[in-house]
């Protein structure tokens, strides 16, 4: 865990890799554990029905992970302000997603940073979107 200080981040920096190895049990887990129900996300004959070819990562899962990217890189000096994300491919069982980010603004006046998330797997980007966060 880092400990980062406002000091020593510059807009351009880049934010070290994370791979978030997706399966099954994650899918369905973390589904349930946010209290979406829906079938696609862990039902499997459920999801081909609808044209998919298998379950597939809830939308409140890959928030959770974009916000634990960036606390991860913070350390305890983040507190997640905004997360505004958008959606791409879907992760399926057996995906990697590859978590990266870049820092696109930085406001002294309250040592906040705007960044630049993406997770992308073999299809292409899962999620894109930007976050603010205060180091404290």
């Amino acid at each position: 865990m880092n400990n980062l200080y406002f000091s020593d981040i510059h807009i351009g920096d880049r934010l070290p890799e994370l791979i978030i190895n997706i399966s099954s049990k994650l899918i369905t887990g973390a589904a349930i554990a946010s209290r979406d129900y829906q079938n696609v996300h862990h039902d499997q004959d459920a999801a081909r029905t609808l044209g998919s070819p298998n379950i597939f990562m809830n939308i409140l899962t890959t928030n959770g992970f974009v916000g634990r990217y960036v606390t991860d890189w913070t350390g305890p000096s983040g507190i997640l302000k905004k997360v505004s994300i958008r959606l791409g491919t879907p992760n399926y069982p057996g995906d990697a997603m590859v978590m990266s980010g870049e820092v696109t603004g930085k406001d002294n006046s309250d040592q906040s940073l705007e960044l630049m998330v993406t997770g992308t797997n073999a299809s292409g980007n899962h999620v894109v979107g930007s976050v603010l966060v205060r180091l404290s």
